[in-house]
């Protein structure tokens, strides 16, 4: 079984996957080593074998690389519940079907000011398709991977549509049950309750989010298996206690009878859930836990859970590409290590003190590992939140959702169980504002496995010899450093921020962010892209936050920036546009300073007619390479640019406004020369950035085009006059070149 897993798990670190005749040869070969008693390693290359081909088989169901990018009227039906933020409705489309071409079977899409879709539906609607895609930084989110552990197969925009047939199926059920929890009275917290009852988080705010990831709590508010499993025991405990009393008929046995009570009661919950991936994990893992205790205890612990990683793996190998996936069975794993074979019981409170302890520093190396946030205050919030939750809030929303349809009973049930919701995140706000989330920069392997040794110490029992060791070997965490730059380089890092900018630059003791990003109602590029990697780089604080001026795509992530870390000083070449931000400076032209050996220039249009044309104009100069970072300036301001005496010529170029028609003039590049030309952007953007003129103008100069939507972010090391480094040609089986 070990063996299995290990086949099983060897999916996720793939750069490529092996050759189809391979994946086939692999279990004919597994098979031919069987009668040799190879047991090990045939099963290691079944499994490897079963994995990748569902991997191949996820991938071949991909869009058609014709048809990305282009607008096709499709028919399918919503599957989930949709989700209503900010005007913009986003759904799962199954089964879609297109008399113009062949459609995976599952997609992705978004409809800005679409109608009240209801899950169940049958719409048919002209969606523009997109191949699965997403933005690729140091320490952020791999959205790319999450779509294919998904199995969906395009993401797409609707135009327009039309209802088809009218919701049914177990689907339209959750839909209806959704809308009649939002519509009771539960201090505000409705969104809540349908999360709880659901697993439906479109009703929880960006703000409820932030106080949840920062306290650690979010496992409480989105169905997982911590909740399956508490129902799945109190119906346990319930027939248990029964039979014990002496209540319980004798002529039926009482613990096949709390089995089978406690799994239909899972099974039960997963449904409403809407049984989603890992709702059939925490189910195929409490049923497994149930039949050992049933009738397999002599087999030791361990057993269930790694008969649960076989099962899970093998229903969906592509499992093991999400952090939840890590998380939980790293989880369940801790609290074995923690309550198996101690002498004696713990009272009540000492047993969820010593759980929290070990979730805390157990599952610290993993968060690491999977770049996500660490929260300190979780141990505390979850001692609170955890008994709150699981005690009194779920038995109270479950109850109540069975009790709806008798008058007052349901309701008065759901609005106890908001009030107290309501309760809980006062707390947690509270706390969360003490202690938010921690977000380390990414250490070195060397440094990992030094942590990863100091917590598995700490986590063994009292008079292990060597175990206080643990503590001194987590002090890596806290100490290590990435490496900076050189005294007279620069590290430059162009994000991957979609339609927009943020470029990094670091010397070896200062820091400069050029742009931060767009923001897009609740999304904000600068807390979800921009921060993470400044953090996950090992930028702690700002020198210089230079907004080149005031449009979204430009500034809309610089106050999330300014939240999340210390910012010296704010200059704008449209300062008093940025009013709403703390002591922001005017960009003056001319203005000159050097920062470890590295110069820094800064130019500014004073007869400037709009925002564009004021954009702040950066000049870096390292060891003799030069880079120009010249905002949104149109051919009006590079003429201004050029005519102002500053020496413009650059190894590296910033192609103006994204490779926009009206910038990156035949003078501008005659005069800059450069040898490699920077596009951030976004793919299929409605500007048709980069134009096709432009980027004719720079291959007639044989200037090397860099692209955030071909390259990813981009790392250049400006002195040492080397080729820039693209994450997206990091191969990753999974991710589109």
């Amino acid at each position: 079984m070990t063996a299995l897993v290990a086949g099983l798990l060897l999916l996720r670190v793939l750069p490529v996957l092996p050759p189809v005749w391979l994946l086939w040869l692999l279990p004919i070969l597994g098979l031919m080593l069987l009668p040799f008693r190879s047991y090990p390693l045939a099963l290691f290359l079944f499994g490897f074998s079963w994995a990748c081909i569902s991997a191949q088989s996820a991938l071949d169901d991909r869009l058609a690389p014709q048809l990305d990018g282009r607008t096709l009227w499709l028919q399918g039906r919503v599957v989930g519940l949709p989700d209503v933020r900010d005007g913009v409705v986003r759904f799962q489309l199954q089964q879609a079907r297109s008399r113009r071409a062949e459609l995976p079977q599952r997609l992705r899409l978004a409809w800005h000011g679409g109608p009240a879709l209801r899950g169940g539906e049958t719409w048919r609607l002209a969606v523009r398709l997109k191949r699965p895609r997403g933005l690729v930084n140091p320490q952020s989110f791999d959205y790319e991977a999450w779509l294919l552990a998904q199995r969906i197969g395009a993401t797409g925009t609707v135009k327009s549509g039309q209802l088809v047939s009218a919701a049914s199926g177990l689907v339209s059920w959750r839909d209806e049950l959704r809308q009649r929890l939002l519509a009771v009275d539960a201090h505000g917290r409705e969104g809540a309750l349908a999360a709880l009852v659901l697993g439906d988080g479109s009703g929880l705010s960006v703000a409820d989010w932030r106080v949840l990831q920062d306290t650690g709590t979010v496992h409480l508010l989105v169905i997982s298996g911590q909740h399956i499993g508490l129902l799945a025991g109190l119906l346990y405990g319930f027939i248990a206690g029964l039979a014990r009393l002496g209540w319980w008929p004798r002529q039926w046995p009482w613990l096949p009878c709390a089995c089978a009570l406690a799994f239909a009661g899972a099974l039960g919950y997963g449904m409403l859930a809407g049984f989603e991936v890992p709702v059939r994990r925490a189910c195929v893992m409490i049923g497994l836990v149930l039949l050992w205790r049933w009738r397999f205890r002599h087999l030791g612990v361990f057993l269930p859970l790694l008969m649960a990683l076989v099962v899970v793996l093998l229903l969906e190998p592509l499992a093991s590409l999400q952090a939840g996936f890590w998380l939980s069975f790293g989880a369940v794993l801790l609290l074995i290590l923690i309550f198996s074979g101690r002498l004696g019981a713990w009272p009540w409170w000492q047993t969820l003190g010593r759980a929290q302890w070990a979730m805390a520093l157990g599952l610290l190396p993993l968060l690491l590992a999977l770049g996500l946030p660490v929260s300190a205050s979780g141990p505390l919030a979850n001692l609170i939140a955890v008994p709150w939750v699981g005690l009194a809030v779920v038995p109270l929303a479950l109850l109540g959702t069975l009790l709806l349809p008798l008058p007052w009973l349901g309701e008065a049930l759901l609005w106890l169980a908001g009030g107290l919701l309501k309760w809980l995140f006062l707390v947690l706000a509270q706390i969360a504002t003490w202690l938010p989330a921690w977000l380390p920069e990414t250490l070195p392997f060397w440094a990992w496995l030094l942590v990863a040794l100091g917590a598995l110490l700490l986590l063994l029992p009292a008079g292990v010899p060597l175990r206080s060791l643990g503590w001194v070997l987590l002090l890596p965490l806290f100490y290590t450093e990435t490496e900076r730059p050189v005294h007279g380089q620069a590290e430059v890092w162009m994000l991957d921020v979609g339609q927009g900018l943020a470029v990094l630059l670091r010397t070896r003791e200062h820091s400069l962010l050029y742009d931060a990003g767009p923001r897009f109602g609740d999304f904000d590029m600068g807390e979800r892209v921009v921060l993470p990697s400044l953090r996950g780089l090992g930028v702690a604080q700002l020198d210089m936050l230079l907004i080149s001026h005031a449009d979204n795509d430009h500034s809309g992530g610089a106050r999330a920036i300014q939240r999340g870390m210390e910012v010296k000083r704010v200059v704008s070449g449209e300062a008093a546009a940025l009013a709403a931000m703390h002591q922001v400076e005017a960009c003056e032209a001319g203005r000159s300073w050097q920062w470890d050996g590295v110069r820094f220039t800064t130019w500014h249009w004073a007869g400037a007619a709009n925002g564009n044309q004021a954009s702040c104009v950066l000049l870096v100069e390292a060891a003799g390479e030069r880079l120009l970072l010249t905002g949104d300036i149109d051919s009006s301001a590079e003429r201004a640019l050029l005519d102002s005496g500053i020496d413009v010529r650059a190894d590296w170029l910033l192609a103006p406004h994204h490779g926009s028609r009206s910038s990156s003039s035949q003078h501008l590049l005659a005069a800059v020369a450069p040898r490699a030309a920077l596009i951030s952007r976004g793919q299929h953007n409605p500007f048709g950035h980069p134009h096709a003129s432009v980027v004719a103008r720079y291959e007639a100069q044989s200037t090397q085009l860099y692209d955030t939507v071909e390259y990813g972010a981009l790392q250049i090391r400006l002195g040492a006059f080397t080729q820039g480094r693209g994450l997206r040609k990091r191969a990753r089986f999974w991710r589109e070149k």
